[in-house]
């Protein structure tokens, strides 16, 4: 309904057409009844010459309603289905545009194809409500309430037995459409649970292909598509029993009221025309509560697709922005970053904590490395920096300020990551090195690609910077994909740079030329190194080395090993290859 009531002045202008459709149609039946008492039951004999005239007037007046039935009819068909594509597309990108603002522990347990089911599947499913059974239904709603009240004007003691006929049959279809609801729910979430398959499956096919795991996946696929056929049929059998109930119940109470009316002429009670008017009235009554009986299954099956979108809607990130944010100053030398006895644990392992009492504090514009073996802590160290989460105890503060005081906007402006998966989106190099700082320009572009050792690769290629790079970057190998992603960091030109096993993916030589480009890039500003391969991170002002979520030794290179604690051990065993 808020969506609808964007478009106020459209939904009026429908409902203008939806009346003039329905009057048009209602006033067929009269108009009939006027042609068979006032034209052709008296054009007997010899007045059939002087009847035409009249017989011709009210052939007129029914093509006249026909012409207003037909425009009224595709005006309406026009403006309700533009109503229904803006609402959806509305709602999809509503949709869309909250689940990005939403925190990574969203995804931690809704899968992504299962978003996209929802974006896709249940948006059609509304659409083709919205934008053509809510036409229909509202169409054949004034119908049938317009046809009734015809019929019990003519018959209203015929007819007002037929209407309480009516209400029995109305009230146990609302209880079968409920059911009709829940399954319709039921059967868009079997099919959401196929897309999170195929989508997680899809994205990962060299691994599957490596494992010879193509018959299981498909199998595994084919067993939730079994199952969402099942509750689709289901949904389906429930539905065409509530839709035979509906039909074979109001008939049997129309042609009722059309028993009685032909008793009616019989008696000499109506006329021949009445009982034209009261057949046709019958006909439009029974046609709209069929088609309202469809009508009411596509609606009953939008509804459960709606409940499934305004979840998503629903959600709240549990990272908020702050009420009055707290504007974030950039001094020259780059960005004092502390972390103050910082506890944390994952919402979704919240019982097994990550970070326990972490306590280091790293001076403006000096480069730092997180060093310690897998599991302790270096990555979540980089979520909670850019505040993808909230700590549990303790505080992170930038230049002396609580990272939940700025805006996340200002916060994540001020920093710039390249992960040690590089993601790579589609289109072209220049737009993937850009994405940091879209109004870059060319200049600009090619500098930082310079820096990361990005042009000597893409000097090769046929399109330049225009190369067209394809999905995750599939054309691109994993080295080049890790120095666009430098670049990338580069151009942004962040006074916090954050590098997660940055050079992981290049060999000897680029190694060499991108450490060089990164340095010079750390110039002027903070860098946080998390580095396993210990070659890497020599030079570093400061290496901090963490376990099971604490700080246990903080040195340079040469002091730790000479030290002979955890970072000496872990130095041993890589430089004694």
């Amino acid at each position: 309904m808020p969506y609808l009531a964007r478009y106020h002045g459209q939904v009026v202008l429908a409902a203008v057409f939806l009346l003039l459709a329905a009057g048009a149609t209602l006033a067929l039946p009269y108009a009939v009844k006027m042609l068979v008492d006032g034209g052709l039951a008296a054009s007997t004999g010899g007045e059939v010459a002087v009847r035409l005239p009249a017989i011709r007037a009210h052939f007129l007046l029914l093509f006249a309603v026909a012409v207003v039935l037909g425009l009224a009819t595709a005006a309406r068909f026009y403006m309700v289905s533009w109503i229904g594509e803006r609402v959806t597309t509305d709602l999809r990108q509503a949709v869309y545009a909250h689940v990005l603002r939403q925190s990574p522990q969203f995804f931690e347990t809704l899968k992504t194809g299962e978003i996209l089911s929802r974006l896709t599947a249940d948006t059609t499913v509304i659409h083709s409500a919205v934008g053509s059974s809510v036409s229909m239904g509202l169409r054949n709603l004034v119908l049938l309430l317009g046809g009734l009240t015809m019929l019990v004007t003519t018959s209203p003691r015929l007819m007002l037995t037929v209407a309480g006929i009516v209400v029995l049959v109305v009230l146990p279809a609302v209880f079968i459409g409920r059911r009709v609801r829940r399954l319709s729910r039921a059967s868009q979430d079997r099919i959401a649970d196929t897309s999170g398959i195929a989508g997680e499956i899809l994205n990962a096919i060299p691994v599957v292909q490596s494992y010879g795991r193509e018959a299981a996946e498909t199998a595994r696929f084919a067993a939730a598509n079994e199952q969402a056929f099942a509750t689709s049929i289901r949904r389906t059998g429930t539905r065409s029993l509530l839709t035979a109930f509906v039909i074979i119940g109001v008939f049997a109470s129309l042609l009722y009221g059309m028993y009685g009316g032909v008793q009616a002429v019989l008696a000499g009670e109506i006329s021949a025309g009445q009982l034209s008017q009261t057949a046709l009235y019958v006909m439009v009554v029974a046609g709209s509560v069929a088609v309202l009986a469809e009508v009411w299954g596509d609606l009953l099956r939008a509804a459960g697709a709606t409940e499934r979108l305004m979840e998503l809607l629903a959600a709240r990130s549990p990272i908020a922005e702050p009420a009055q944010p707290t504007a974030l100053e950039v001094p020259a030398g780059g960005l004092r970053v502390e972390f103050s006895e910082v506890c944390f644990a994952y919402p979704s392992r919240p019982t097994q904590p990550v970070l326990r009492g972490l306590d280091f504090t790293i001076e403006a514009g000096r480069t730092v490395a997180l060093v310690g073996p897998s599991g302790a802590g270096k990555t979540t160290v980089f979520q909670l920096l850019q505040r993808f989460y909230d700590v549990g105890d303790g505080a992170i503060r930038i230049d002396g300020v609580d990272l939940r005081q700025p805006s996340l906007a200002e916060l994540r402006a001020r920093i710039a990551v390249v992960p040690q998966e590089a993601v790579i989106f589609s289109g072209s190099i220049a737009d993937n090195i850009r994405y940091g700082k879209p109004d870059a320009a060319d200049a600009e572009v090619r500098s930082a690609a310079r820096a990361a050792f990005v042009d000597e690769f893409v000097q090769r290629l046929p399109d330049g910077y225009a190369t067209l790079v394809g999905e995750r970057g599939v054309r691109l190998s994993g080295g080049q994909r890790q120095r666009i992603a430098i670049a990338r960091a580069i151009l942004k030109n962040a006074p916090l740079l954050l590098l997660d096993e940055a050079t992981s993916s290049l060999d000897a030589e680029s190694e060499r030329v991108v450490q060089a480009a990164l340095h010079a890039a750390m110039a002027g500003r903070t860098t946080i190194v998390i580095a396993h391969r210990l070659a890497t991170v020599q030079s570093a002002d400061r290496i901090i080395v963490v376990d099971r979520g604490q700080v246990v030794e903080v040195g340079t290179h040469a002091s730790l090993v000479e030290r002979g604690g955890l970072y000496a051990r872990l130095a041993a065993l890589q430089f004694a290859h």
